[in-house]
């Protein structure tokens, strides 16, 4: 009964593999490694059936002239055999499993905010520009059509409203382009919220479990804990108890040299993600000295920005009050230049905050 509840045990150790289910929305490339990865330890976490049919020689033990002593009888032997390194190497495969899809996550996310480029925080600056934009816009179509009144009923002059005109064909213009970049923005792969500079830790811890857990399969493979046991009878021959056991340890010497060869191993492979030209981390480095550059020079203008701003802000509380002809028309060209540098100080710090956001603790 003991042999059995123990086989039991054994056997149970790779059934949740085969019912094992990928949870939904699972990228494509983590459901492979993964199935590989259980079809692989499936094997290693069940135990081995055998069974043996033959014809051995029994009877007294002695020689006469003619040959042993006793006939053929014939025997059968079936029952159960279990690696216990294959646990262990098993449940190696299915970590090893998880930290590559692990690095795929991390990888994709590095691939899409390299493929954005230096384009990373601009889809919510524009939606802020833009949103400035739709609230001046109408206001100055009043302003314009205002001025064409007075043009024909001779209170402004026709270069009064050519010069009004260009502004609010500057500020439609730019509502356009503002569009325009939305739409392609809205093409390219949209990057994560996390920072950049956390994707890239998670990339490369990732990397580094994938070699650990491979440095443990490569270490494991030179032991063995056998346990085997089972039914064995002899036909037509008395037995007590037709049952047999054993417990076998074997150990490969090859081991001893595994551990510097797979510190070099880690080593390389470390070495190698920095040294990679082509490789993400090179592209994120870029990636992320470009966007540091621009980080800096956009607070800058940002400050820039926000002072003509005020200043503007003021001068228009200033003239609101006054009533004549010229200074409304001052007014209507302060009215349109202050929409345009809101716009862009709503671009601007919008920007500044997603890219500080984006860079993390890597922002100088």
């Amino acid at each position: 009964m003991r042999w059995a509840v123990a086989w039991s045990v054994l056997a149970g150790l790779g059934a949740g593999v085969a019912g094992a289910q990928e949870p939904e929305g699972e990228p494509g490339y983590c459901a492979f490694v993964r199935g590989v990865g259980d079809a692989e330890s499936a094997v290693l976490l069940a135990p081995e059936v055998f069974a043996s049919v033959g014809v051995v020689n029994s009877g007294d033990a002695g020689w006469s002239e003619g040959g042993p002593l006793g006939g053929p009888t014939p025997r059968i032997i079936a029952g159960l055999d279990y690696d216990f390194m294959g646990l262990y190497r098993g449940l190696s495969i299915r970590r090893r499993a998880q930290a590559e899809c692990e690095r795929y996550r991390a990888l994709s996310a590095l691939r899409a905010a390299a493929k954005r480029g230096t384009d990373v925080g601009a889809e919510a600056a524009l939606a802020a520009r833009a949103q400035v934009l739709e609230t001046a816009l109408p206001e100055a179509g009043q302003l314009l059509a205002s001025l064409r009144e007075d043009v024909k009923a001779g209170r402004a002059t026709l270069e009064e409203l050519n010069a009004l005109q260009l502004r609010l064909d500057g500020l439609q213009a730019l509502a356009y382009q503002t569009a325009k970049e939305r739409e392609r923005l809205a093409a390219l792969p949209r990057p994560t919220e996390r920072p950049l500079s956390t994707w890239l830790q998670d990339f490369r811890a990732a990397d580094a479990r994938v070699e650990a857990e491979s440095a443990t399969q490569r270490s494991a493979s030179a032991w063995r804990v056998r346990l085997r046991g089972g039914y064995d009878e002899l036909i037509n021959v008395p037995q007590d108890v037709p049952l047999f056991g054993s417990l076998t340890v074997a150990y490969n010497l090859g081991n001893l040299w595994q551990p510097s060869a797979n510190a070099r191993a880690r080593e390389g492979r470390r070495r190698l993600l920095e040294e990679d030209v082509e490789g993400v981390s090179q592209e994120v480095a870029r990636l992320l000295r470009e966007l540091r550059a621009g980080h800096s020079a956009e607070e800058a203008r940002l400050r820039e920005v926000s002072v003509l701003v005020t200043d503007l802000e003021g001068q228009l509380r200033d003239i609101q009050a006054m009533e004549t002809a010229k200074v409304r028309r001052y007014r209507d060209y302060l009215v349109l230049e202050l929409a345009r540098l809101r716009a862009e100080q709503a671009w601007l710090k919008t920007r500044v905050a997603e890219l500080g956001r984006f860079l993390g603790e890597e922002r100088p």
